[in-house]
């Protein structure tokens, strides 16, 4: 949490190295942690992540991966080279500013719906 403070942000990538192995996500926190009862300071990254990422490659177009996040009705898509090491996370933000309008509020559409409770992990 004091990182997503640091830089201002969200989401974090979790990783070995270069290696990605999840994600962190301030709600990941609350929900995982703290609303457990768990004291955040001191309850492991691995407790409170999300280890099934979403990505797309860096060599895919940007329609590919807005077709990804509306379908999935994802905000940000973790960005992988084919060696699958992170290379960056894209935003509905970076894609707004790159595309037709017609294409990014499509996907704020989406993105905006009510979602299902199964859609994020709940075993810890």
């Amino acid at each position: 949490a004091r990182k997503m403070k640091t830089v201002d942000v969200g989401p974090l990538p979790v990783c070995d190295g270069d290696r990605l192995l999840g994600m962190i996500t301030d709600r990941d926190i609350i929900v995982r942690a703290t609303a457990e009862g768990r004291d955040p300071k001191t309850t492991p990254v691995k407790d409170a992540m999300t280890p099934d990422v979403v990505y797309c490659y860096d060599d895919q177009d940007v329609e590919e991966a807005a077709s990804l996040m509306k379908e999935r009705q994802l905000r940000r898509l973790v960005v992988l080279n084919r060696n699958k090491k992170l290379v960056g996370i894209l935003s509905l933000g970076d894609i707004a500013s790159d595309t037709d309008e017609e294409l990014s509020g499509e996907i704020l559409g989406r993105v905006s719906e009510p979602t299902q409770p199964s859609r994020r992990r709940r075993d810890v």
